[in-house]
């Protein structure tokens, strides 16, 4: 299956042909459906056939032990057939929010010393919970830091290496819970700037910080001996 997503993730709509369908679940010889994983959620959207009839995706995964399948989660009664030629079209929206979202998580775990203990995304919000077990968060600094990189635009670009690579640069894995995937024999990187942050990732970005605007930091939560959880959202 060809994941378009990794190629050009502002991509909204895409020709594919369906290799399976079953109990509401279709698989596609190519997608732009970001599957569920990482903490960002699966996009929706729908399939829409030759004849005008539309299919609605609910939900984006990925297909048991296989990193590379996406399976498209329609409604049962109307899910396209195999062989049938379709048009898959994104809730761009909902996915551009998606992108912001991730791309200041990055941004905020650049700016947080402290290994990540798990994440979550909306279209609306995000967060992400570290391992602080001492550490006081300043919410305001936090706030003007995240916003001073936004406001510097910075180029959100990708890059692969081998798993070797990632095997001698441990560091650049900071999330504790979510490994970066293995198998393929590359793992996709994710760099802001120059310096600013690079780290392992498998989800949708923007192309420069600029794009995300202003945000805010919510509430800085205790969640146990060693996870402090930082909420942000989006400011307007």
């Amino acid at each position: 299956m060809d994941l378009l997503f990794y190629k050009d993730a502002y991509q909204k709509s895409c020709d594919a042909i369906v290799t399976y369908s079953e109990d509401g679940q279709v698989r596609l010889d190519q997608t732009l459906f970001y599957p569920t994983g990482g903490g960002q959620p699966g996009d929706s959207g729908w399939l829409e056939l030759s004849d005008g009839t539309k299919s609605k995706v609910l939900e984006a995964r990925k297909g048991e032990n296989h990193e590379d399948v996406v399976l498209h989660l329609a409604e049962d009664a109307s899910a396209p057939q195999v062989g049938s030629k379709v048009t898959a079209v994104l809730d761009w929206e909902r996915r551009y929010a998606h992108m912001k979202i991730h791309s200041c998580l990055h941004l905020l775990c650049a700016s947080v010393v402290g290994d990540v203990t798990g994440g979550q995304i909306s279209d609306v919000k995000g967060r992400l919970d570290f391992n602080l077990p001492d550490t006081a968060i300043d919410k305001a600094e936090l706030e003007e830091k995240i916003n001073q990189l936004i406001a510097e635009d910075h180029a959100i670009t990708q890059d692969w290496i081998s798993d070797e690579e990632l095997d001698n640069n441990p560091s650049m894995v900071r999330t504790m819970s979510v490994k970066p995937p293995r198998g393929s024999g590359k793992i996709r990187l994710v760099k802001i700037g120059n310096d600013v942050d690079l780290q392992p990732c498998g989800g949708t970005h923007v192309k420069s910080t600029g794009e995300i605007g202003p945000i805010k930091i919510g509430k800085v939560e205790n969640k146990g001996k060693q996870n402090r959880r930082i909420n942000l959202t989006f400011a307007s």
